[in-house]
């Protein structure tokens, strides 16, 4: 049978677990498209005129 773990114990991995959901939660949200270069006007897509 496992034995059991101090209060302290259990107080100190929810919150390593919460610092690392933030941790987590502030990379995902700032990660984003990659910005587009600057447009090339002969590599344009041009509508077709019908």
């Amino acid at each position: 049978m496992p034995s059991r773990t101090r209060t302290a114990e259990r107080y100190a991995r929810g919150f390593t677990a919460a610092l690392v959901a933030v941790a987590t939660l502030l990379l995902a949200a700032n990660a984003g498209p990659a910005r587009a270069d600057a447009p090339r006007p002969g590599l344009q897509a041009t509508a077709d005129p019908r």
